[in-house]
């Protein structure tokens, strides 16, 4: 047999069929589907945004199962997994992920649909139980109380020594974030950390020419 005829061989079985039981794609993807709810419920029990997004919950359980059906089906033919890498080179995602979590539990799902259409279904399960334990604990550690925003309107600009006063006076953090003058109007945005919030809008109300005042709750960063 000539060196020809060997590379030929070797390039077919290469890119020779590699069969696989109905039996154990059903299990591969019974096990997936296991995985998949069990990251829409943690993410559903974890999710801290604003408002809840179901459909993006949804997204991820499907993204699971249909990740673990395209591994699968590379597995089957390697001239199969080229056509695959093609199709799917063109698809562009235009959605924006905001939070970071987010972006970690989609690639935690689509990392739980690769390891078991690779057939390492053990490992998906123990790597989630860890990822959630991490979760729990980091979720669960003491942070420093994020800041409140602070607005005060008030009829004169001559009235922000005393309003200083009254905020430091309550607050251990105060820093000015935003500050409109008029001819007889004062606007002011001030970031701080109060525990006695309403003696503090009381006391600030009580000042002569102050309109109103009110503590907003933001997400941004905490301060230290």
């Amino acid at each position: 047999m000539s060196f020809t005829d060997i590379f030929k061989k070797s390039f077919l079985e290469g890119y020779a069929s590699l069969a696989m039981s109905v039996k154990s794609v059903l299990i591969c993807m019974f096990i997936t589907a296991l995985i998949a709810a069990y990251i829409f419920i943690v993410y559903r029990l974890l999710n801290r945004n604003s408002f809840y997004n179901k459909n993006f919950n949804i997204a991820l359980p499907a993204l699971a199962v249909i990740t673990a059906a395209i591994i699968l089906t590379i597995q089957s033919s390697i001239v199969i997994s080229l056509g695959m890498v093609g199709a799917l080179s063109i698809v562009r995602f235009r959605t924006a992920i905001k939070d970071p979590m987010d972006l970690v539990f989609l690639f935690w799902s689509i990392s739980a649909g690769i390891i078991c259409g690779a057939g390492f279904a053990m490992i998906a399960v123990i790597a989630s139980l860890a990822l959630t334990a991490g979760i729990l604990i980091a979720d669960w550690l003491p942070v420093a109380k994020a800041p409140q925003i602070l607005l005060v309107n008030a009829c004169s600009y001559k009235n922000e020594k005393a309003i200083m006063d009254v905020i430091k006076k309550y607050c251990s953090l105060h820093k000015i974030k935003a500050r409109n003058l008029a001819e007889n109007h004062l606007d002011m945005a001030v970031e701080v950390r109060v525990k006695a919030e309403h003696e503090l809008v009381a006391e600030l109300m009580g000042l002569s020419d102050v309109t109103s005042a009110s503590l907003v709750a933001h997400d941004g960063e905490v301060t230290f």
